[in-house]
């Protein structure tokens, strides 16, 4: 089997005795080649490479940005039965995909599972979502969410800061700011077929399974019936007043993870969705800024992609 290692050497948890005890770990396995990472799109342009050099495997070990451009590396060409499987061994702070997959957190120990898994030849089918805009971009695939608004501001927030580490409590900070912050947000109009659209929203999360997030240990929970065989969970508000967002932040902090409320407009399972804007907005992917749209349309992609766990 042939293998390609992408390593983001600046993730949170990723360090060089770490990347070595892995890259050794799974050169005893696989014929591997050892990519480390050194620009944004770095690990897109390494996993893309790999699809076409016909390997077998791509591993991924740094946080949800390093997977996320693995991801898109490899169904830069769309979805096919010849892609490389992905493997991912966690590095960063949150890891919503690899958790979200059952992977333990731990490095060594999911090197281990990974192994295994390889062994016995066990992988799995995920949807994916993918993200397309009314203008010359490209599509963007994401894992487990992507967002429009107060989100996706966050985003670009924590982005600008990117030289800190990334951590809940620097996320959290920003959130507060960027709540605070005196700024005009159009409102949202958000369309799925076969209903009427909806229109006058603030803010728009789509999941791809559940958690949406976490804030360390704490799982985020938007959609509870969001998993990563079916379709996409949409959560929306028609307003940011306070007592609607902390009622809100309450629900999705909770063991049970429901969300009710008379400003929420909430569905699942749905392969497809339209957002517009009046004015453009920002949009994130995975907690990667992907720039403004004015129209941004999210299908849902069933069997997207095969993951080694």
């Amino acid at each position: 089997m042939r293998a390609v290692l992408v390593v983001n050497p600046k993730a949170t948890a990723t360090t060089a005795a770490g990347r070595d005890v892995l890259a050794h770990a799974l050169a005893s396995e696989v014929k591997l080649d050892v990519v480390e990472t050194d620009y944004r799109g770095h690990a897109m342009a390494a996993a893309a490479q790999a699809a076409v050099d016909g390997a077998d495997l791509v591993v991924a070990h740094g946080g949800d940005g390093t997977v996320n451009e693995v991801v898109n590396g490899l169904l830069a060409s769309g979805p096919r039965d010849t892609l490389p499987m992905l493997g991912i061994v966690p590095g960063g702070s949150a890891n919503v995909f690899a958790r979200a997959l059952g992977l333990p957190r731990d490095p060594v120990d999911a090197t281990h599972q990974l192994l295994h898994a390889l062994q016995d030849q066990r992988h799995r089918m995920v949807n994916l979502g993918r993200v397309d805009s009314n203008g010359p971009e490209a599509a963007r695939w994401f894992t487990f969410s992507a967002g429009v608004g107060w989100d996706a501001d966050v985003v670009a927030e924590v982005d600008r800061k990117r030289g800190k580490k990334a951590s809940p409590a620097l996320y959290t900070r920003i959130a507060v700011t960027e709540y605070l912050r005196p700024a005009r947000r159009p409102r949202l109009s958000v369309e799925i077929p076969g209903e009427e659209p909806v229109s006058g929203l603030r803010l728009v999360f789509v999941s791809n399974t559940d958690p949406w997030t976490y804030l360390g240990t704490r799982a985020i929970h938007l959609n509870r019936r969001c998993a990563f065989d079916t379709d996409l969970g949409v959560f929306a508000l028609r307003t940011l007043r306070l007592p609607t967002v902390l009622r809100h932040l309450g629900q999705a902090i909770s063991r049970k993870g429901e969300q009710r409320g008379g400003s929420l407009f909430r569905r699942d399972d749905v392969p497809g969705l339209t957002i517009t804007s009046p004015e453009p907005i920002r949009v994130q992917c995975d907690g990667d800024l992907i720039g403004r749209r004015t129209c941004v349309q999210i299908t849902s992609v069933r069997h997207a992609l095969a993951v080694v766990g």
